[in-house]
């Protein structure tokens, strides 16, 4: 670790980036609002003014709100739960291969009813060296915050902050406001900067003004429609930027939709339920951070209702009696390796000799 006074540099270095967001906004809200509105006299009438101000002024409130939502929101860190203890910590360490690491982690999702189902590529649970953790579902260990994060999904350096669970919204509607406020800047500086264009204005401050205003507000504009296209995206996917990368793994496998519900379940588990509070600045995710349905749970609770649901009295007729139920022949040569392979994946554990497989040895043998 380095020591303070480098830290203190690097943490006020990080800041730069919002300093010129700040800066930037509030310039535009000096040019727009103090110069065009009311010192250059460019625009022709008090109505105007008073039109061009009320719509102005709701973009600004929201795009700022959010913005200090993303950045002053506390990212969602890792549980105690999902800590080990120095003794356990010493035993995973002192293993001696994957496979006893392996144990000691499932040992402990197991005795701690811990809420995991991501794995790694080897299949074990997610464990990170620096934090000395079981990773929840979705977290990653973020450098700049030192620690691990929930549903992290990158560290932004425009909000000095980890967009992960808790502040997620913040950014996407941060981002669609911040379109809205450049797109709105555009269009209603458009006239007078024809205006100056075409030599109907002759003030030089306020051609720089109104030039850098425009051109300002269509280069972010530009960029933040790639940017808050792709967050719309991975909100009705249910990805993050991470899982867009790389896919989460599962007991199964891996799976880069594992965790989407439907468009509309994948916009709710972001914004809530309450449809009145969707698009402002205030918390209504749903969930905890820590356990996320998955497409897998989705389907088994959709076939549930639906047996649950058929009528007796218009459904097909069922075969047989209810005691006795045909069986396929087995096949000894083929089924003995698919049977071992089979508990291998279900149980985590080393392929063995299947008891169809040892008697057809003893079988040999006898002869």
């Amino acid at each position: 670790m380095p020591p303070a006074p480098v830290r203190w540099c690097m943490a006020l270095v990080r800041w730069f980036p919002v300093v010129f967001i700040t800066a930037v906004v509030v310039w535009s809200y000096y040019a727009y609002v103090i110069y065009m509105c009311f010192v250059s006299g460019v625009v022709d009438t008090v109505a105007e003014q008073v039109i061009l101000l009320l719509l102005y002024h709701p973009f600004f409130l929201f795009f700022g709100w959010s913005y200090w939502q993303a950045i002053y929101t506390e990212p969602g860190k890792t549980p105690k739960q999902f800590y080990l203890s120095e003794q356990d910590v010493a035993r995973f360490e002192s293993s001696e291969n994957e496979e006893q690491q392996r144990q000691i982690l499932a040992k402990l999702v197991r005795d701690r009813n811990l809420p995991v189902q991501c794995r790694t590529a080897t299949g074990a649970y997610r464990y990170c060296e620096k934090c000395k953790c079981i990773k929840p579902d979705r977290a990653h260990h973020c450098s700049m915050c030192g620690t691990c994060i929930l549903k992290m999904d990158h560290h932004c350096p425009w909000v000095n902050n980890c967009v992960s669970f808790t502040n997620y919204k913040f950014f996407v509607i941060f981002l669609g406001y911040a379109l809205l406020y450049c797109l709105y800047v555009t269009l209603t500086v458009l006239k007078y900067f024809i205006r100056f264009w075409t030599g109907g204005f002759h003030n030089d401050l306020g051609r720089f003004h109104i030039l850098f205003l425009f051109f300002a507000s269509v280069m972010f504009s530009i960029s933040l429609i790639s940017l808050f296209g792709y967050h719309v995206f991975l909100t009705l996917h249910n990805r993050s930027t991470l899982e867009s990368f790389r896919a989460p793994i599962f007991r199964s496998g891996p799976d880069k939709n594992g965790f989407s519900l439907g468009k509309r379940a994948n916009f709710q588990e972001i914004f809530g339920d309450d449809r009145k509070k969707w698009f402002l600045p205030v918390f209504t995710s749903l969930g905890d951070g820590l356990s996320f349905p998955t497409r897998v749970d989705a389907n088994v609770a959709s076939s549930y209702n639906t047996m649950s649901e058929t009528n007796p009295a218009t459904a097909s007729p069922s075969f047989g009696d209810g005691v006795t139920y045909p069986t396929r022949t087995e096949d000894i040569d083929s089924d003995t390796l698919l049977g071992a392979r089979q508990r291998w994946a279900e149980e985590g554990g080393e392929e063995e000799t299947s008891p169809v497989g040892a008697s057809k040895v003893h079988l040999i043998n006898e002869r």
